[in-house]
């Protein structure tokens, strides 16, 4: 079972696409910001295919043999998806890279809705299949996340330890922020 250190800085890095034009074939920049606790340490640079089936291994290139994912207590994630509906499979890539992973909403999905957008994209049974291994949805205020890889109250306190203000994770904020200015030029205003 993983566990947290009772005090000091929590490792984690959080991972999140950048804006894209839907419909275009243009891969997908995704940003991993790595922090100790609130604290940047690091970047790491990826890319996925928009609507695609490589979130989980381009996920994993990322942070495999590379120098943060030794270090890291848990992998958060801006949701489940990259670059449209190219669907993570949170269970594979928390047993690939041995740590929990976290996927961070901002609220609560309308899965009604989901179900609905996948069935204009090819193989929608094999998208909500990866979607419905993802588990259970957890929602205590002020997080609503899924994990794979610890249990919720693991989760939960990660996130409480890397939220500075607001109710966004620091390393997610910075993600989103970061994948922003490199795409457009400068970062939006929100995350």
């Amino acid at each position: 079972m993983a566990r947290l250190p009772p005090q000091g800085l929590v490792p984690t890095v959080g991972l999140d696409d950048a804006p894209f034009v839907r419909g275009s074939r243009a891969a997908v920049p995704v940003a991993g910001v790595v922090c100790a606790g609130t604290r940047f340490e690091g970047l790491v640079w990826g890319r996925v295919r928009p609507d695609g089936w490589n979130a989980t291994a381009a996920l994993r290139r990322m942070l495999e043999g590379g120098k943060f994912l030794p270090q890291l207590h848990a992998v958060l994630l801006d949701g489940i998806t990259l670059g449209g509906f190219n669907v993570v499979d949170l269970d594979a890539l928390s047993q690939a890279l041995g740590k929990p992973c976290i996927a961070f909403v901002h609220r609560a999905p309308d899965l009604c809705a989901v179900e609905r957008a996948l069935q204009k994209l090819p193989n929608p049974a094999r998208r909500l299949a990866i979607l419905r291994r993802a588990g259970e949805i957890h929602a205590g205020p002020p997080f609503v996340f899924q994990v794979r890889g610890a249990d919720a109250s693991f989760a939960a306190e990660v996130l409480g330890r890397v939220t500075d203000t607001g109710r966004v994770p620091e390393p997610l904020r910075l993600a989103h922020l970061i994948a922003a200015a490199v795409v457009r030029g400068e970062s939006g205003h929100r995350a």
